[in-house]
């Protein structure tokens, strides 16, 4: 039997509901497609900025020793400071560094540092690999890989080889501590040297923010110049 005009209009308005009831339902689908996908967006970003936050505060752990002491003691050496995180030179460190020409492969390889003998009333500098490159100048900036331990029991409290690259940093102009500045000015490039650093020229002996006291030995490898 033909449908009537009563029966089209039920099926027309019928149609035209459940084709805005899927409309609807696709954009609810998408709406929620959305959001999750936002979510997820936030999510990754808080994870790699807990990741991030993490490293810097790794980052600044191990390189705090030649901070400069600042304000908080004025009887503390008033020169300090150690290569820091933005300080750090872009060459590697440990095996495959980039060596100066004409220098000795011993500098591929981290040097073993011991306690030192006996009282320590003045900077002593010992040449353990004899470098062919210019002298350090003050106010250059040198790039070197360093070892530093305690004098008095040879614990190491720092070094740029467990970091995996050298640092730089001014020197010669109280950017590091006395023992670093008056040591390292005149070194050629390519040398190994051994500072052995009293208190006066180091951090004192009683020194804040964590810094090791007393005589320290420091074993460094100046790489390059900027």
């Amino acid at each position: 039997m033909p449908a009537t005009h009563l029966e089209q209009g039920v099926d027309a308005v019928s149609e035209r509901t459940q084709n805005r009831a899927q409309k609807s339902e696709r954009r609810l689908a998408a709406q929620l497609a959305a959001q999750k996908a936002a979510e997820a967006k936030r999510r990754r970003q808080a994870w790699a900025g807990g990741l991030a936050g993490v490293a810097v505060v790794a980052i600044l752990v191990t390189v705090f020793v030649l901070v400069a002491p600042g304000d908080d003691d004025e009887t503390e050496p008033a020169a300090a400071g150690t290569p820091s995180a933005a300080a750090s030179a872009p060459a590697g460190g440990g095996e495959g560094v980039e060596l100066p020409e004409g220098a000795d492969p011993a500098l591929n390889t981290a040097p073993t540092v011991t306690a030192g003998e006996g009282e320590l009333s003045e900077l002593v500098v010992t040449p353990l690999i004899e470098g062919t490159g210019p002298k350090v100048e003050s106010g250059q900036s040198i790039i070197a890989n360093y070892v530093g331990v305690l004098y008095g029991d040879g614990e190491e409290f720092d070094s740029s080889w467990s970091r995996g690259q050298p640092a730089t940093f001014p020197i010669g102009v109280g950017a590091v501590i006395p023992g670093w500045d008056q040591g390292l000015v005149g070194v050629t490039i390519g040398s190994r040297v051994q500072l052995d650093i009293p208190a006066e020229l180091a951090y004192g002996t009683e020194p804040a923010g964590g810094r090791p006291a007393g005589p320290l030995r420091f074993v460094v490898d100046v790489l390059g110049v900027e």
